[in-house]
């Protein structure tokens, strides 16, 4: 935790900061996939405005310094959107803005979102070159009929390419992949999780294909696997991963001995974060209150505003009420849970303020309290929502 003192009118005002994290948004994708609900954006005619971007992230920065003023950044994630369409002169601009203008752990994390199809082994030589030091590698599927079925734009071959290429070039890569894809197979499922182990990865994210609502997979939906199909594919990759020597710590994520995101484990710890970028989401923690903003979510939006200085859309203080709810959401997606005692130093609240949902959720077998940690059981694990509605402010 960062001890930090404000200016105030009492010079002996200070509070305890969590760790912050930066955020940065690229929004823009060759083509959006049809189940997708990020905020991206196909470029127009003009292509994508890769250059205006970075000096408006800068600029975002700036005027957002001081919030965080003297506070060290943990970690680094760009997503996206897809990122490695960024010109590897604009990452590297930027991300020399960023050294300049922020105190940066020794070993801070710095996270790149790339997909097959859009960089090549010399673009990922580039970043790492630049300071990027983990790759999170938008795989999905090694099966070029499941790619064809979800819209990407990629096939198997360009998928086993840009993994073997990111694993030369960077010792820290995750994978997405998705399951109970349109038409799949529990075999097909474990075909591709098979494919991915044998790269060596020390990161896996494994997701279950969901139905947004506003998507074209939404007006139009797929056949997808039933719902006991899906929790097959969903216990068998578990199993698999586990014999793999992955720890399966967070809903989605599983990781080899030292590979964890130190970025998402900060979500999930309820630590700060300050998002950059069109449609960012930041978390900020000042003396006596949680503070959350959102910037303009439209790019051509973000980009005109930026030369007013005008980048957040919405702010606002959490309410007390909401906070264990908050914290809940994110620190019960981990498998292990967090130590009690985090629940008061990320709120500040007592986790008396808690004591009617942890008794609730106790009493229905979704909880554990033992050796000082709040952490789900395996039915908890199970039906999460269901443990994180107990929590909701009346």
């Amino acid at each position: 935790m960062t001890k930090q003192t404000l200016p105030s009118g009492d010079s002996a005002a200070s509070f305890s900061a969590p760790p912050l994290a930066l955020y940065i948004h690229f929004p823009w994708c060759v083509r959006k996939c049809p189940y997708c609900d990020f905020n991206s954006h196909a470029p127009r005619d003009g292509g994508i405005p890769a250059d205006a971007w970075g000096n408006a992230v800068v600029a975002d920065l700036e005027a957002a310094l001081p919030q965080i003023w003297g506070r060290r950044v943990h970690s680094i994630f760009i997503g996206g959107g897809t990122p490695s369409l960024l010109p590897v002169p604009v990452l590297e601009k930027l991300l020399d803005a960023l050294r300049a203008r922020l105190p940066l752990a020794p070993e801070v994390e710095i996270t790149l979102e790339a997909n097959p199809g859009a960089t090549d082994a010399a673009c990922f030589g580039a970043y790492r070159a630049a300071g990027v030091n983990r790759l999170s590698l938008g795989i999905q599927s090694f099966d070029d009929g499941m790619l064809a079925r979800i819209g990407r734009i990629h096939d198997g071959d360009g998928a086993r390419r840009a993994a073997a290429d990111a694993l030369s070039h960077f010792e820290r890569v995750n994978f997405d992949l998705m399951y109970a894809l349109p038409g799949q197979t529990l075999a097909m499922a474990l075909a591709d999780l098979d494919a991915a182990l044998a790269f060596g990865a020390g990161h896996l994210s494994c997701y279950h294909l969901t139905i947004e609502p506003g998507t074209p997979f939404a007006h139009d939906p797929p056949a997808l696997p039933s719902g006991d199909a899906a929790a097959d594919m969903q216990e068998a990759i578990e199993a698999r991963l586990a014999a793999a020597g992955f720890e399966h710590y967070e809903v989605s994520a599983f990781a080899r001995a030292g590979q964890q995101c130190r970025h998402n484990l900060n979500y999930w710890t309820f630590g700060d974060y300050l998002g950059l970028g069109p449609g960012a989401h930041s978390k900020l923690t000042m003396p006596g209150s949680i503070v959350r903003e959102a910037r303009h979510r439209h790019p051509g939006r973000y980009l005109e505003g930026s030369a007013r200085g005008d980048f957040v859309q919405e702010r606002h203080t959490v309410d007390a009420a909401e906070l264990p709810f908050e914290f809940m959401m994110n620190a019960l997606r981990l498998s292990d849970g967090v130590p009690l005692r985090l629940f008061h130093e990320r709120t500040g609240l007592p986790l008396s303020a808690a004591a009617a949902g942890l008794a609730t959720a106790r009493a229905r077998g979704l909880l554990d309290l033992s050796r000082n940690r709040l952490r789900p059981t395996a039915r908890g694990q199970r039906f999460l929502n269901d443990l994180l509605q107990i929590f909701l402010p009346d």
